[in-house]
C-alpha cells in the first residue's frame, strides 16, 4: 500500500475536524499522506513552511511558565514548540490538532505493543481497583520477577527499581561493592542514563575526545565532579585488542565494565562476539563484573540481546518494554551478587529501597506486557525489522544517496553516511549531517511518522508491512530530497 493511503490524517486539521478518540487507527484505509514540506533547496535547507499547531503552541506558551523550557524531558522539544499528545491507539498517536501518525518512536524504544494495549489497560484497571502502591510486598511482584527469571538463564536473582537509570546505578553499586574497586569502563559515546559515572562520555565532541588510542573521559553536565571523571576509563567500541590495553592499565581498580549490547549513540550498531568475548574472559582474569545494560535492547531477543553472544554478563540492567507503557527498572544477574542487596544480613553490604519500586501497577502492565511477547511475537516483529532495513537500504541504492541503516532487531537507524560507522567516532555527525537529519526528522513527522530524533525507529508488535511500506516511501521521498539539495 502506497502512503498516498496510509500515513497523516493531516487534512483533518487544514479543515478544522477532529477525530474520535474510539476510532480505530490501526485500519490503514483509514489514514491519508499530505506532503507538508516542499523541495529544499541549499539556500533554505533547513527551513519548514509547516505552521505550529495553534492549541500546542498554546499550551507550550503556558507550559514555559511552570516548566524550565515547558517540558520534562528534553527529548520531546521541538522548534518552535513541542506538539501536544491527546491519545494513542495501537501503532497511531493523535495529537490535540487531531492529527495521527504512525509511531515508529515508541515512547523512546518502550512500548512493544504499541499503545494502549487492551490486555494491558484491563491488567491496571483491574489493579488500580485494589490499590496502586503498598508498604507490604505483592503478589504481582513475585509473579513478574518469576516470569523474568524464567525467561532468562542467565538471571538467577532480580531486584526492580523505578528507572532504567536506576537500575544501571545500582549495577555500578552492586559492582563496587562485591570488588571493593570504584572504578567503572565503558564504550565511548554510549549512554546509560544520567547518573555522573554513566553518562561520561556520553557525547564528546572532535575537540574534546582524546587520542583514539586513549580516549578522554568528557563531562556531560557541567559541574560534573572531577572524581567522577577520573573513575570512569573509556574503552572504544568493538576494538578488542585496543580496549584489552587500556584495560590492563587499570585492571587493579576497575570495579565492573558496562556495556550496551547494540548502542544507539555510536551507531545502533551491534557488539561483536568477539568484543563481548574478550570483556567476559577480562572479567574473569581480573575479578571484575561485566554489566549489560539492556534497558532498550531487551526487546531484541526472547531472551533479550544478551542471547545474541556466547558469553554472559555478571548483572544485566533492563526498563522500557518491560514496563507495559509504565516507568520501570529492574538489574538481575549472578545469587552470589544479588545477595549483597539481602535485608536478613546481620549487616546488609547493599542497602537499597525505592517507594515506588515493583509498584503493582507496574508489575501488572509488565507481566502482561512480557507474557505477550513471546517466542512468535519476538521471531514477528524481528523479521518485520529485517524486512525495514532491507526495504530502506534498497531505496538509498536506488535514489543513489550516500547515506545506510544499521540495526538489529527491532530496531533500525538511518546513516547519513555512504559506509555504516564502525564505532563512536565514525558514527558521529558533522554539522550539516546533523541538519540533514533534523531536516529528515521533521519532514517525517510533518508527513505523519513519528520517528527518534536521529532518524531511529522501534517497531511495535501492532505494525505489519504495510506500516513499513508506508514509512519507506515517504522516507524515500525525503531522500529524493536530500539528493537534490545536495
Amino acid at each position: 500500500m502506497k502512503a498516498e493511503t496510509l500515513g497523516s490524517t493531516i487534512e483533518q486539521r487544514k479543515s478544522g475536524g477532529t477525530l474520535n478518540e474510539n476510532q480505530e487507527y490501526t485500519r490503514v484505509a483509514q489514514l491519508r499522506y499530505v506532503n507538508f514540506y516542499p523541495k529544499p533547496s541549499k539556500a533554505n535547507f533547513m527551513e519548514s513552511n509547516s505552521k505550529s499547531p495553534n492549541r500546542s503552541r498554546d499550551l507550550f506558551e503556558e507550559a514555559q511558565k511552570y516548566l524550565p523550557g515547558g517540558v520534562s524531558r528534553n527529548t520531546i522539544f521541538r522548534k518552535p514548540n513541542p506538539v501536544y499528545a491527546k491519545f494513542g491507539k495501537g501503532c497511531y498517536v493523535t495529537d490535540v490538532e487531531g492529527v495521527a501518525r504512525l509511531d515508529v518512536a515508541n515512547n523512546m524504544a518502550s512500548l512493544i505493543h504499541g499503545h494502549a494495549c487492551p490486555d494491558v489497560v484491563d491488567a491496571v484497571q483491574q489493579q488500580l481497583h485494589q490499590g496502586t502502591a503498598f508498604t507490604m510486598a505483592t503478589i504481582a511482584e513475585l509473579e513478574f520477577a518469576k516470569l523474568l527469571c524464567d525467561r532468562v538463564p542467565h538471571f538467577e536473582k532480580l531486584r526492580f527499581v523505578n528507572s532504567g537509570t536506576e537500575a544501571v546505578m545500582a549495577c555500578i553499586k552492586a559492582a563496587r561493592c562485591f570488588t571493593g574497586r570504584s572504578k567503572i569502563a565503558k564504550v565511548e559515546g554510549t549512554y546509560h542514563g544520567t547518573y555522573d559515572y554513566a553518562e561520561v562520555s556520553q557525547k564528546p565532541k572532535p575537540e574534546n575526545w582524546g587520542d583514539a588510542q586513549r580516549p578522554a573521559s568528557v563531562p556531560v553536565a557541567k559541574g560534573t565532579p572531577q572524581s567522577a571523571l577520573d573513575d570512569v576509563i573509556i574503552i572504544p567500541f568493538n576494538n578488542p585488542s585496543l580496549a584489552r590495553e587500556i584495560l590492563n592499565s587499570e585492571a587493579d581498580h576497575l570495579a565492573c565494565i558496562l556495556l550496551d549490547p547494540m548502542p544507539h549513540r555510536v551507531g545502533l550498531i551491534p557488539a561483536s562476539n568477539e568484543f563481548v568475548t574478550m570483556l567476559r574472559e577480562w572479567c574473569d582474569q581480573n575479578k571484575a563484573l561485566l554489566i549489560l545494560d539492556e534497558v532498550i535492547t531487551f526487546r531484541s531477543g526472547y531472551a533479550g540481546a544478551g542471547e545474541w553472544f556466547d558469553a554472559k554478563p555478571d548483572l544485566t540492567a533492563m526498563g522500557k518494554i518491560i514496563g507495559g507503557g509504565f516507568p520501570v527498572g529492574a538489574f538481575a544477574g549472578r545469587n552470589e551478587v544479588m545477595d549483597l542487596l539481602d535485608p536478613q544480613h546481620a549487616e546488609i553490604p547493599f542497602p537499597h529501597s525505592g517507594t515506588f519500586s515493583a509498584n503493582p501497577i507496574t508489575m501488572a502492565a509488565g507481566k502482561v506486557t512480557m507474557s505477550l511477547f513471546d517466542h512468535t511475537a519476538v521471531e514477528d516483529i524481528n523479521d518485520l525489522g529485517d524486512y525495514a532495513r532491507t526495504t530502506i537500504t534498497e531505496s538509498i541504492r536506488e535514489i543513489g544517496l550516500p547515506a545506510c541503516v544499521t540495526g538489529a532487531g527491532s530496531m533500525f537507524r538511518v546513516h547519513l553516511k555512504s559506509e555504516p560507522p564502525t564505532d563512536y567516532r565514525s558514527a558521529y555527525m558533522s554539522a550539516s549531517q546533523q541538519q540533514q537529519i533534523t531536516w529528515l526528522v521533521n519532514h517525517m513527522f510533518e508527513s505523519g511518522f513519528m520517528m527518534i530524533n536521529t532518524c531511529t525507529a522501534a517497531l511495535s508488535t501492532v505494525m505489519n508491512r504495510q506500516h513499513i511500506d508506508a514509512l519507506t516511501d515517504q522516507l524515500s521521498r525525503g531522500f529524493r530530497q536530500l539528493r537534490q539539495a545536495a
